[in-house]
């Protein structure tokens, strides 16, 4: 156990519900620590003849009773994991039993009267953090696959806790102390004048490592939305039927529908999956000259949105628009979107009223419009089948995604630290003010997986956990 961390727990024996507070079915107690063993003993008498819990091997289960007293609480499965093959890398138990909080309150009631104590938020992961079962970026994916609600989340976080982040950072960060470790040689031979790390190849290091850590950096754009959700603004003039699409989309009467134009006078968001992948629809109030303050406020708040998404749903009344209506918009959505990385689609809406091709229907093709009724719901598949397309096209080959604010931010100074050596190492700088760029850098990295932290970043990590993990 790291002696800077080994305040933020210690060798007691602790014990939480892990299960989802209520009432279900079954629930879950989780115990871990050096006296789960002989504690679970304690309260629980096996149905079958033979040893205890303190004498029974590692992954196995037991059936029987808990009881207070003479008085029989609870019939319960009891589940064995010794050290160190256990989520904690401690000794572990636990108990299934039957969901009623009555049970669950009496359970913990009687581990706390044997010697256990209650868990803090995300001790158990701490625990097994501290005890090497893995490191502090796949900790943290272990909150994120709990809360993932997509499946493009789901593997972000998965892939995360399986180390596939962290492995490619780990290998740079020891290539990068080989190459310390030389230069702090010599420093301890500055009177004899000799030089043990090639600059050239440390040079070359640096480009490699700063390549790379720039691509994951990169990555954060697309990483960060799929696991959150991406952002889709529906935009447009009044009365040209963004509610309705939005509700068409949805496959639910989420926006109220109105001929009136400028019914929508803020942004209402709902959430869809799509093929595992979560979308987050924003219908904004239709652009055009605001006739009052109301108005105003929410056409900027339109702009806002078109700001923070990163799809841009445009539609348009294809049986009034002319082409110079959509180049017009085309020019102004330029204003908005100097990010190359934002995808516009557009969207020719209402094509039940059409009579007649339009005329500019060819320049509209061009631009791969989607034309659909919303009102019918008529190619709706079409729209889904472009965001699945976009969210595909933004995706990295063979690259990890880097989807956590803290990483993105440790990444960008560690960027910033390798830029420094990259400027001394050009310039002949002397060799003790590289090695502290270097030292920096190395910092920066190793925020990342644990192996350089603080008592304060881990209690903020793993104080957002729930009490059971």
């Amino acid at each position: 156990m790291n002696h800077k961390t080994a305040s933020l727990t210690s060798a007691d024996t602790i014990c939480a519900i892990a299960s989802p507070p209520g009432t279900g079915p079954i629930a879950i107690i989780r115990i871990s620590g050096p006296e789960s063993l002989s504690i679970a003993d304690g309260i629980f008498t096996p149905k079958a003849q033979g040893k205890g819990i303190s004498q029974a091997k590692g992954y196995t289960i037991h059936f029987g009773t808990v009881n207070m007293g003479k008085e029989m609480l609870d019939e319960v499965l009891v589940y064995v994991y010794r050290a160190p093959n256990s989520y904690t890398g401690e000794d572990s138990v636990e108990i299934s039993c039957h969901g009623s909080f009555y049970i669950q309150k009496k359970l913990i009631e009687l581990l706390l009267d044997k010697g256990c104590r209650h868990a803090k938020p995300g001790e158990f992961t701490l625990r097994a953090y501290l005890n090497g079962k893995f490191d502090l970026s796949q900790a943290e994916a272990v909150a994120d696959l709990i809360a993932a609600h997509s499946r493009s989340a789901h593997d972000l976080a998965l892939n995360q806790m399986r180390g596939g982040f962290s492995d490619s950072i780990k290998k740079l960060r020891q290539q990068l102390v080989d190459f310390a470790s030389m230069l702090e040689l010599e420093l301890d031979f500055s009177e004899e004048d000799v030089e043990f790390a090639d600059r050239r190849k440390l040079l070359g290091l640096i480009h490699t490592m700063d390549r790379h850590i720039k691509m994951l950096i990169d990555s954060f754009t697309m990483g960060n939305v799929l696991k959150t959700g991406i952002p889709v603004a529906i935009v447009g003039k009044p009365n040209v039927g963004k509610s309705t699409l939005l509700n068409a989309i949805l496959n639910e009467e989420r926006a109220i529908v109105s001929e009136i134009p400028g019914t929508t006078r803020d942004a209402i968001e709902d959430t869809i999956i799509i093929d595992g992948v979560s979308f987050r629809f924003i219908d904004t109030a239709g652009i055009r000259p605001a006739r009052d303050e109301i108005e105003s406020m929410g056409i900027e708040r339109t702009y806002e949105k078109i700001r923070q998404a990163r799809i841009i749903l445009y539609v348009c009344d294809v049986s009034e628009c002319t082409w110079d209506d959509v180049k017009e918009v085309v020019e102004e959505f330029r204003e908005h979107m100097k990010d190359k990385t934002k995808k516009w689609i557009l969207i020719g809406n209402k094509i039940d009223k059409l009579v007649e091709i339009p005329k500019d229907f060819q320049e509209l093709v061009d631009l791969e419009t989607i034309f659909v009724s919303a009102k019918r719901r008529e190619n709706i598949n079409l729209i889904t089948a472009q965001l699945r397309k976009s969210v595909e096209e933004g995706l990295p080959v063979d690259q990890a995604l880097v989807s956590n604010v803290r990483h993105y931010e440790a990444l960008v100074r560690s960027h910033k630290s390798l830029k420094h050596v990259e400027s001394s190492i050009q310039k002949g700088t002397p060799t003790d003010l590289i090695a502290t760029d270097i030292r920096q850098a190395l910092y920066h990295l190793g925020e990342i997986t644990g192996e350089i932290t603080s008592e304060e970043i881990l209690g903020n990590i793993f104080g957002k956990f729930c009490i059971g993990k």
